[in-house]
């Protein structure tokens, strides 16, 4: 049998909230600044297919219940080249 050994976005954050709370560690929590880094690539895709940021503001909202400007969006935005600046 194949060993399994990549982990989808909810399973990752599954196991960080255990090993957190098997800590006794309070959940973490992102400044925009870093949510906004964090979800780049996926800004980006929405991007080339059209979506403006108030598109994504509207999009991360509805998912969170969190309000996110489109401003917030376009300041804290990272490039390609800062997402992964060696090329890879």
């Amino acid at each position: 049998m194949a060993r399994d050994d990549s982990f989808t976005l909810d399973e990752s954050i599954s196991a960080q909230k255990a090993l957190r709370s098997a800590l006794g560690m309070p959940e973490e929590v992102f400044p925009v600044e870093a949510f906004v880094g964090m979800v780049s690539d996926e800004i980006e895709q929405h991007r080339k297919a059209g979506k403006s940021d108030q598109d994504i503001a509207a999009i991360i909202e509805q998912a969170t219940g969190k309000r996110i400007s489109a401003q917030a969006i376009s300041e804290h935005y990272a490039t390609p080249d800062q997402r992964h600046p060696h090329g890879e």
